[in-house]
């Protein structure tokens, strides 16, 4: 501690000072003059209160009477105080505090019901009462004047990227949804790290456009690829679809399609590193599809992917890895025999007015000819009456031809016989007699119909939310407890080898209650339709209902 030692008789009598001894009068006038100063003397005092020795050893003839600082002179470099009050400074800077938000941002009044209603009935997505799907997915309140903007600058660069017409979508009539694509193609550029993101209307309407694109993505390409390659399994078609939208290869579409200055107006794509590129390239490629499928349905996605984007399925880099093929001596449909179908034949086609099916080919393609020699066995004979009523099959058809209804009932018989059939029965002889191929295109439908059910259900809700909650009601477990519920796993056709197994161990058998659950919403798409599996997952199974766990 440094001590300023005054030795002053006019000042010995100030409170401000603590006496340390007085052992004789000053009587020297040169004395009373005498002041020690930290900043003039060449060596500070150092002591302790409690030893005044050391003080009269350095001054034996002087007295010290009082040591004070002067609070308006600046502490030494070493003294503690001026140590502390720096590092309280320093933390000022290093940990600043939060400012409090404004007490109107954290307690806002509740809208009352005349504000609140005015507010829905004003907002676009209440707007289209004939298509409620696109409806949810527009901006809750309408476009403002830096919308419009970021409109008139780039609009017309993305519609010739995509291959659509200039003119504005404003000269469609109410009833044809692509009325509302300038809109929707506006909110799918604006991913999280532009500029507009800050406006939470374009905000949400970006994030619910995603949200829908990823499942439209998927079901595009599982559709496409079941049906041009109808004898492999869904393991390499899950690789063909990851090697083609995958994370890490949209960039190089995104460029392919001159967007890549739309997405990042500021910054070169090729200069950013992949953290920075690709999730914002990934959110409006999603967003993209979602608002070309709400606006022209699937066939405008098909094109657009293979034309605007040249995607190829026969390059190299979207090739499968190399495995052990089965050997596949069983027959497929005609329609697949001796050719590959294009993007152009999936796209176009529309079945033909007296067909069986909803989606006739895609049947073919995932139910092979050869299951009509499982005609009246025993599992036909026995359990297919028990499932098709807790299912509450078939359903009503108005054909024309009683023989139409028939042989569909046959066909659809035949189909969820091969929905319960593991592939532990008949795979390693005939490859494609299992329910493989309608449970890959059965998870991608469920996916998709969640999607719509959650986006007109929740009007509010952004993506991440959505997102979460879809996770959460389709997880693999629940999927399997659905079908648990209905006691439908009785019904499962099990290879001899690993019955015992899957007898005695329950965690063996429930990835095959998820398989088969997935299975039925596919065959139910491929005979009757979207509508169908809308009625099973929301009707029959309930699969919004999260069922807890049996004490």
């Amino acid at each position: 501690m440094v001590f300023q030692a005054l030795i002053r008789p006019s000042l010995t009598n100030d409170p401000k000072f603590l006496f340390f001894s007085s052992p004789m009068e000053i009587s020297s006038p040169l004395k009373s003059d005498l002041s020690f100063s930290s900043s003039l003397s060449p060596f500070p005092l150092q002591t302790r209160l409690k030893d005044p020795k050391s003080l009269r050893s350095v001054f034996p003839n002087t007295s010290v009477f009082a040591v004070a600082v002067n609070p308006d002179q600046e502490a030494p470099a070493d003294s503690p105080k001026r140590l502390l009050k720096e590092l309280a400074e320093r933390k000022k800077v290093a940990f600043p505090k939060k400012k409090i938000p404004p007490r109107t941002f954290i307690l806002k009044p509740p809208l009352d019901d005349a504000k609140l209603t005015e507010r829905f009935l004003n907002s676009p997505q209440l707007s289209l009462k004939s298509f409620p799907l696109l409806s949810s997915c527009l901006p809750f309140s309408r476009l403002n004047n830096a919308d419009k903007t970021w409109m008139d600058e780039y609009l017309l660069e993305a519609k010739q990227a995509l291959g659509y017409p200039l003119e504005p979508s404003d000269r469609f009539d109410d009833d044809n949804p692509a009325k509302q694509f300038d809109t929707l193609l506006y909110l799918a550029f604006q991913h999280p790290s532009c500029d507009r993101t800050n406006a939470r209307h374009v905000r949400n309407g970006h994030s619910r456009l995603w949200f829908l694109g990823q499942y439209v993505l998927e079901l595009a390409f599982a559709e496409y690829f079941l049906q041009r390659y109808p004898r492999e399994s869904p393991a390499p078609m899950r690789e063909r679809v990851y090697a083609l939208i995958g994370k890490g290869n949209l960039p190089k579409w995104i460029k392919a399609a001159s967007l890549q200055n739309l997405v990042f107006p500021f910054d070169e794509m090729d200069k950013l590193i992949r953290k920075e590129r690709e999730p914002p390239v990934k959110s409006v490629f999603w967003a993209l599809f979602g608002a070309i499928y709400l606006c022209f349905g699937m066939p405008e996605v098909y094109r657009v992917l293979f034309e605007a984007f040249g995607m190829d399925p026969e390059d190299e880099s979207c090739q499968p890895k190399l495995r052990r093929q089965l050997e596949d001596v069983d027959y497929v449909s005609v329609e697949f025999e001796g050719r590959q179908l294009s993007w152009q034949d999936v796209a176009a086609y529309k079945p033909p007015q007296d067909a069986l099916f909803a989606h006739p080919r895609l049947f073919r393609a995932c139910v092979p000819p050869g299951m009509h020699r499982f005609r009246g066995n025993i599992w036909d004979f026995d359990s297919r009456p028990q499932v098709m009523q807790i299912l509450g099959y078939p359903l009503p058809m108005n054909d024309r031809i009683p023989e139409v209804t028939e042989a569909r009932n046959i066909e659809l018989g035949l189909g969820f016989q091969l929905c319960f059939m593991h592939p532990s029965k008949y795979k390693f002889e005939h490859p494609r007699f299992c329910l493989e191929r309608l449970e890959y295109v059965g998870q991608k439908i469920q996916d998709l119909v969640m999607a719509e059910r959650l986006l007109m259900k929740h009007l509010d809700a952004p993506g991440r939310w959505l997102q979460e909650k879809h996770r959460r009601l389709l997880m693999n477990k629940y999927c399997g407890r659905y079908l648990r519920d209905k006691h439908l796993h009785r019904f499962i056709i099990y290879g001899e080898s690993v019955q015992d197994k899957f007898e005695h161990n329950r965690r063996l058998r429930n990835p095959a209650t998820t398989a088969v659950q997935q299975a039925i919403h596919g065959l139910a798409y491929t005979v009757y339709g979207k509508p169908d599996v809308r009625r099973l997952m929301f009707e029959v199974f309930d699969v919004e209902q999260i069922q807890p766990k049996a004490v």
